[in-house]
């Protein structure tokens, strides 16, 4: 009978069975013999063979004493979890008094508790093997007896002890940068030395600076970069344009932002014999100047993307490139990689090649300067650019018919006066020359990424796209609960969820709840990224995508034109790897991750800038968050968000339902939801930890 159970039971070693089932397994079902089995099942939970669960027994596993793994800080220190390094290995909780000396993102040991509760494993840290926080930003709180720098990453959860004598000259509300910390101690604050001092906390630069710090942005290029980018001739060789199409003739222009700098965009149309229209979407060829083995390509690959803060731009590229040889700047002679698309006027295309080409772009346009010659009907190139935006129209309502999504976030500018100082901020109106930019972008990256899928054989070449996976089931069940209180229906087991989507999304459009309709469903929405491993676009509803379209700004750009140059040419790519691209996509999803971070801190900042002398002022918002201790509230016209704590709603005794994205007050009934808009003022602003608080107005 021992015998039976016990390989019962290592045959089934994650099973957890009662008795009487465990006794129908193994034949044990008669009284004399359940008599016997129920013994033994507790002999071998006595020897440690077996573990008891409530009326279930299961395997009793030996647990390692100690694992290795990487820390991740949760809410300020409160506590973290171990990231293991084996896979399909639970991540081990470590509340905060067991988390020694060790900061978010170190490698470190862990050793498991004796006593094991909840779901996950818990365990003590018991040593750090690798640190990844090197240098630490941060504000210097400062007396005569003591010197502490107050972290500005809320991970960082002990401030750092400074000696007198490493202060570096650092005075009290000083924005610094520490290094050389030590922190052998869990029972004292680390400590270390102040390297850099950012300039007085507050102050946009010290914060753009400690941004720059923390996320470890390169500010500045290296001087070998800059010499091999300053030996680059802005001439172009004859030899070179031989090469190529010659556009040069054809009426080609840039439509961009007016504060662009940059641009690697340029479109044209031209009327054919057949009366059908060449639509011409010209890229610039950076892939000419910056190509593997170059120092300019190691240094673009580090950096991965171009980040755009408020005021300043931190380039991929140097300004050599970026701005002047590779910008298709009007009047000048520039090299392209041109997507050539032969198109009905009913938007059908008939065919379509790509092509290294030369351009001359006869105008730069903004959008402003498109959109007055669409409404007003006439001005410069208004016959091309007219019916660019009907066939860009097309497009799009065909997207949306096989169910690809039209998200609207908004996005803020900032007019600011000649010290860079936030003077008034201006919602960003997306208008019909955006998307006719946007729709010919994505035509063409669509266009090269199934131009390497066109043959059909089993193995495709190795290649970068851009993906999109479909979303979580669980996220999209909540989102249909959060949409139905609101008067729409959303059926998440629906065959094409992305069609049914857009039509919401629509059917909310102009009203009070679209916005917060639009964040919640993104919320709920896998993100994009950079893959070798082809899943298709699950927002776009295309099943081939790629980048392509802005090699200056953006890495995977610039490889996907050496790619597909290197596919047309000979019908196979033999210029990377598979390996090598993987790395390349995933580098490249990290920086655009940190880079987008960058950017939101950026324009947090300048927010709480433009607030700071506004204090007591009455503003109209949007609840943009719901949490047990308040309400997150983003303003109409700036798009700050800040925060009205429960603790400050005296009227009532409020109640949070997470589930229903709302709080409620026991006695009045009084609901305050997501999407609702409300009156508020203007409390406190804390530039250094980058608050802002509200309080509602009845």
């Amino acid at each position: 009978m021992k015998k039976k159970i016990k390989s019962f039971f290592k045959k089934h070693p994650g099973l957890r069975i009662k008795s009487k089932s465990l006794a129908k397994h193994i034949d044990a079902v008669e009284p004399h013999k359940y008599a016997e089995l129920k013994a033994i099942l507790h002999a071998l939970t006595k020897e440690g063979f077996l573990r008891k669960q409530g009326k279930r027994y299961l395997l009793k596993r030996e647990v390692p004493k100690s694992k290795t793994g990487v820390l991740q800080i949760v809410n300020a220190g409160s506590y973290g979890f171990v990231i293991m390094e084996e896979k399909n290995t639970k991540d081990i909780f470590v509340s905060g008094k067991n988390l020694g000396t060790a900061f978010d993102g170190d490698i470190v040991e862990v050793s498991l508790l004796a006593k094991q509760k909840g779901k996950n494993l818990e365990g003590e840290i018991i040593k750090v093997i690798q640190r990844k926080t090197e240098k630490v930003t941060g504000t210097l709180s400062s007396t005569e007896a003591f010197h502490f720098v107050i972290p500005e990453n809320k991970k960082i959860h002990r401030n750092i002890y400074i000696p007198h004598k490493n202060l570096n000259g650092a005075k009290n509300g000083d924005k610094v940068v520490v290094n050389d910390i030590v922190w052998p101690e869990p029972t004292l604050n680390p400590e270390g030395k102040i390297f850099k001092n950012l300039g007085k906390a507050g102050s946009y630069q010290s914060e753009i600076a400690a941004i720059a710090y923390e996320l470890d942005l390169p500010y500045k290029f290296p001087k070998a970069v800059l010499d091999e980018a300053d030996s680059i001739s802005d001439v172009i060789p004859r030899k070179e344009i031989s090469k190529r199409l010659d556009l040069r003739k054809e009426n080609i222009v840039t439509i961009d932002p007016d504060e662009a700098k940059d641009f690697d965009d340029a479109v044209s149309l031209k009327v054919l014999p057949n009366k059908n229209y060449e639509i011409g979407i010209h890229i610039a060829d950076v892939s000419h100047y910056v190509f593997p083995g170059t120092k300019i390509y190691k240094e673009a690959l580090k950096r991965g993307t171009s980040i755009y803060l408020v005021g300043k731009v931190i380039p991929m590229l140097p300004e050599k490139l970026s701005n002047q040889i590779c910008s298709l700047v009007p009047n000048k002679d520039r090299l392209t990689f041109s997507v050539l698309i032969e198109i009905t006027p009913r938007g059908r295309i008939v065919s379509h090649s790509i092509k290294k080409t030369v351009i001359n772009s006869k105008r730069r346009f903004t959008y402003k300067e498109v959109q007055k010659i669409l409404e007003d009907g006439e001005g410069e190139h208004f016959e091309m650019l007219n019916k660019l935006n009907a066939i860009a129209k097309i497009f799009r309502k065909k997207r949306a018919m096989k169910g690809s999504i039209n998200f609207t976030t908004p996005e803020i500018n900032f007019v600011l006066d000649e010290n860079g100082k936030p003077i008034d901020t201006v919602v960003k109106v997306i208008s019909d020359s955006n998307k006719l930019i946007e729709e010919f972008m994505l035509l063409a990256n669509k266009i090269i990424a199934t131009e390497v899928n066109k043959k059909r054989s089993i193995s495709k070449p190795p290649f970068i796209y851009r993906v999109h996976d479909v979303p979580n089931p669980d996220k999209l069940e909540e989102f249909a609960g959060f949409v139905k209180p609101l008067g729409y229906f959303f059926n998440p087991g629906a065959g094409n969820t992305s069609k049914q989507l857009q039509k919401l999304l629509d059917d909310a459009k102009g009203k009070p709840e679209e916005a917060v309709i639009n964040v919640i469903a993104i919320r709920s929405m896998a993100k994009a990224i950079y893959s070798t491993d082809n899943i298709g676009h699950y927002g776009l509803s295309f099943p081939y995508y790629t980048h392509f379209t802005s090699p200056i700004r953006r890495f995977p750009d610039l490889i996907v034109h050496l790619l597909i140059f290197d596919y047309i040419k000979n019908g196979t790519i033999k210029s990377f790897n598979l390996s090598t691209l993987q790395n390349i996509a995933e580098s490249s999803s990290v920086s655009e991750k940190v880079a987008v971070t960058a950017e939101r801190l950026s324009i947090k900042m300048k927010q709480i800038e433009y607030l700071e002398d506004k204090i007591g002022q009455e503003f109209v918002g949007v609840i943009s968050g719901v949490t047990n201790f308040g309400l997150f509230i983003e303003l109409e016209d700036s798009l700050a968000e800040g925060l009205v704590h429960l603790r400050n709603m005296q009227d009532d005794y409020y109640v949070f339902e997470e589930k229903k994205y709302r709080i409620h007050g026991k006695r009045s009934g009084k609901k305050y939801r997501l999407g609702d808009k409300v009156a508020v003022k203007l409390i406190r602003v804390n530039e250094s930890k980058k608050e802002i608080d509200f309080a509602l107005l009845n």
